[in-house]
């Protein structure tokens, strides 16, 4: 059976633990990923939506609706301020982990950077290279 849909691809979800007296609650993966390291940075809900211009329960919801419906404006400020991609928060598997996101982030921003500021971070680079 042929479906005009087959090219959409699956959202996943995994379980957790994180509802009412324990209970098991259905939980979409971009949703844990961000409030993974929203408690790993020490953000509130509140705190979040300050720094991003978002509500406190848009947050809420991309953190627990199934499934979230970020836009791409709110989930770059999110990844920004978490200080990750939006590739790492919509990855579902393993093959991006938080380092290359972090490097991708880094390599987003030299790019921007001007002749200058770009010749002042390869100096210093180099010069940490001689200390090791």
């Amino acid at each position: 059976m042929h479906s005009c849909y087959s090219a959409v691809k699956p959202i996943k979800y995994l379980y957790t633990e994180h509802g009412k007296a324990g209970e098991a609650v259905l939980a979409n993966i971009l949703g844990e990923k961000i409030r993974k390291l929203r408690k790993e940075k020490g953000l509130t809900l509140d705190k979040l939506a300050d720094l991003t211009g978002s509500s406190k329960s848009y947050i809420w919801e991309l953190e627990n609706k199934n499934p979230p419906r970020p836009s791409a404006e709110k989930l770059a400020k999110i990844a920004e301020q978490l200080e990750t991609t939006i590739e790492f928060l919509l990855d579902e598997g393993d093959e991006l982990s938080q380092e290359d996101a972090a490097d991708a982030r880094f390599y987003r921003q030299y790019r921007k950077m001007d002749s200058a500021t770009k010749a002042k971070v390869r100096q210093i680079i180099k010069l940490w290279d001689e200390d090791t």
